[in-house]
């Protein structure tokens, strides 16, 4: 029988939404593996919108989170309130702004960020029901604040700032190169840099879809 992956989503972009290329890599590699890949996002108005072609915020305008992720999905795709752990055999977080800054505000607040109670809900429910989770690039900044009293291993690469803002909120950052992956035996947590450190799609996707095995070997 498949095994059924959830895959987070923060709407449609890597400036206010997820990396479109880790979160099609990601798919892509646990579809060839065999995967059932249920796509989910929250149903919410995004921080702000990112013009991506100047990378400048484009006053008045607004989206969702839900319908922009959509895209990625190609439609696919539910509302996170309605994901259950029991749902899952494991849950993967791809990166991208948009998990900074609508999953949770660390790219506004740092340490001091609140995550969405739909996200953070799901992660404790997978964790606490010894289910693999996976977080690429700045995901893990996510995971730190949710399981920090856990004290979990992750990595983001080796940028200093968001590592030391990790470690405050309870995680133990772990340098690693953008080829490679962390594994956090004990809470069934795997972690890449991706985007973090990667300059171009080939080098991301090498860590992800090594993260994706790991993934699918706990599942």
């Amino acid at each position: 029988m498949a095994k059924k992956i959830g895959v987070v989503l923060a709407g449609c972009g890597v400036y206010d939404g997820s990396e479109i290329h880790e979160a099609v890599i990601t798919m892509l590699a646990l579809d060839r593996a065999g995967a059932e890949i249920i796509c989910m996002a929250p149903d919410m108005e995004q921080m702000h919108v990112v013009n991506h072609l100047t990378g400048e915020p484009a006053e008045g305008e607004t989206r969702n989170v839900l319908v922009e992720a959509a895209r990625i999905a190609r439609g696919n795709i539910k509302n996170i309130a309605d994901i259950k752990a029991d749902q899952l055999d494991g849950l993967f977080m791809p990166g991208g702004f948009g998990v900074a800054k609508n999953l949770c505000d660390f790219a506004v607040k740092g340490p001091d960020c609140t995550v969405h109670p739909e996200v953070s809900r799901l992660v404790k429910e997978i964790v606490a029901a010894k289910k693999p989770l996976a977080a690429v690039c700045i995901a893990p900044a996510l995971i730190s604040k949710v399981l920090g009293d856990q004290k979990p291993k992750l990595t983001i690469g080796n940028d200093a700032d968001v590592a030391g803002g990790m470690e405050k909120m309870g995680a133990q950052h772990v340098q690693c190169p953008v080829n490679e992956f962390v594994v956090d035996e004990e809470n069934k947590i795997i972690s890449t840099p991706a985007y973090m450190l990667a300059g171009r799609i080939s080098e991301a996707a090498e860590g992800i879809e090594k993260t994706v095995q790991a993934l699918l070997k706990m599942a």
